[in-house]
């Protein structure tokens, strides 16, 4: 194995005449997940040793020198500049936590990469956007590029996906990868409480930005899901070819039918190999209760593997939080030190094949589909029936009517009602149709609700 680092004997006691590797770390970015990487460092230092290895901390970066962290950086190296921190000569690995898929972080991991430095980061955006070139450029250099933190923070998914599955051909994986939705789904579903209630409380929490837009509307997710898609199948990063879809459509009425349905609804990224490629869409989920997916609660994470030799494979964990995501920053650095160096996405970046994107149109599936409706004769047969005509197959009609609203002979309202469909396998593009057709009738209220159904 390579060594990044430089070989030297301690003296410390139990260590006597044990070779270690003495490297020297620089942390761009001091927030949440840097403070809490300096102190993990600290705090495994006699366990790093006893291993073999020496790490340290001696520089870091960060745009306000003044903020209380609660770390002591006494003979640490302070760069305003974090590209001159890339570049130094007192650091043999770079920690990149600033985050952004341009601006610093990229030109701080370009640097390093150029300079021949090994480079360890969590920032999925980075990776999402640039993740191939970046690729390229560390394998050029013979360095390594690890990103463990990058997708479901403390979960090993990167690693299980990348070093533990080589004898296996990977179907699906799919999961729960944004603690902030997975958070108000929950709350939704356990308190029967609204969506802009529930992302208040969040943001309270500290569990959503004060601009949630990147978490709620799936961004986030569909960057972890391009990233999880490329180990799983070889292809380039490709985030432009997610189709994507947020929860803040999702109403209590919907939560309430899932649960009669025996489903719960979660905001899950799924990439699937299909004949015509590989499918990657984030949308907000209806799967079976008796699923591991569904025991998943809160802001914790979840990731399933569907492969031919293991079968079903989940992993559940924190996704996020400053020691979490910490954990696996530090089990990169440790395998950087070691001189571990594969490549980044599991296979030389020259052999990634272009991702050919199967369009959200051509998606087969069951489908829960929530329209209002006007409360009168005809409307469900005039439902079912502009569903017929496209060949969609109905496994049941639900329909809720208002209790206290006054009714003509026939016991219809005449106001808006939801009537409820569960749809057999069908694509999604027939179903868009048969919608766009039911509301050409003039029988919609309102826009309908469309639910993916992930069966088992």
């Amino acid at each position: 194995m390579r060594r990044i680092g430089r070989p030297v004997h301690h003296g410390r006691p139990g260590t006597e005449g044990v070779m270690t590797v003495s490297f020297r770390l620089g942390i761009a970015g001091l927030g949440t997940v840097g403070a809490a990487v300096v102190r993990m460092v600290e705090r495994r230092r006699a366990a790093f040793t006893a291993a073999g290895l020496d790490l340290r901390v001696t520089a870091v970066s960060s745009r306000d020198r003044t903020r209380d962290r609660g770390l002591d950086l006494a003979g640490i190296e302070w760069f305003d500049d974090p590209v001159a921190l890339a570049r130094s000569g007192s650091v043999d690995c770079v920690v990149e936590l600033i985050g952004g898929a341009e601006g610093p972080a990229k030109a701080v991991v370009e640097a390093a990469l150029d300079a021949g430095k090994p480079v360890v980061t969590a920032n999925k955006a980075l990776l999402a956007r640039h993740g191939a070139a970046l690729a390229t450029r560390a394998e050029d250099k013979g360095v390594a590029l690890a990103f463990e933190a990058a997708v479901a923070g403390g979960i090993p998914v990167i690693k299980t996906l990348r070093e533990g599955l080589p004898g296996n051909t990977i179907s699906r994986v799919y999961g729960i990868l944004n603690g902030t939705c997975n958070y108000i789904l929950s709350r939704m579903e356990r308190e029967g409480l609204t969506f802009e209630a529930c992302l208040k409380d969040a943001q309270a929490l500290g569990y959503a930005e004060a601009d949630p837009t990147f978490d709620v509307e799936g961004f986030d997710t569909a960057h972890k899901l391009a990233i999880l898609t490329s180990l799983a199948f070889g292809t380039a990063v490709d985030a432009e070819g997610v189709s994507v879809e947020g929860i803040s459509r999702v109403q209590p009425l919907d939560l309430r039918m899932a649960d009669e349905l025996g489903y719960r609804i979660k905001l899950l990224g799924v990439a699937q190999a299909a004949e015509a490629g590989i499918e990657q869409r984030v949308h907000p989920t209806m799967v079976p209760k008796s699923s591991a997916i569904a025991q998943v609660m809160g802001v914790t994470n979840a990731v399933t593997i569907d492969a031919d030799a293991v079968g079903e494979l989940t992993l559940i964990g924190p996704g996020a939080g400053g020691e979490a995501t910490a954990s696996a920053v530090v089990a990169d650095i440790a395998d950087v030190a070691r001189g571990v160096i594969r490549p980044t996405f599991g296979i030389p970046a020259a052999a990634m094949r272009p991702s050919e994107r199967v369009e959200m149109q051509r998606h087969e599936g069951g489908y829960y589909i929530r329209l209002t409706v006007h409360d009168r004769p005809g409307v469900a047969a005039g439902v079912a029936q502009r569903m017929a005509e496209r060949e969609i197959s109905l496994e049941s009609i639900l329909q809720r009517r208002i209790e206290g609203a006054e009714t003509d002979p026939h016991g219809r309202s005449g106001r808006p009602v939801p009537l409820v469909l569960i749809t057999y396998a069908a694509t999604e593009g027939n179903i868009r149709d048969a919608l766009d057709a039911i509301g050409a009738d003039g029988l919609l209220a309102e826009p309908p609700q469309v639910i993916r159904i992930e069966r088992e």
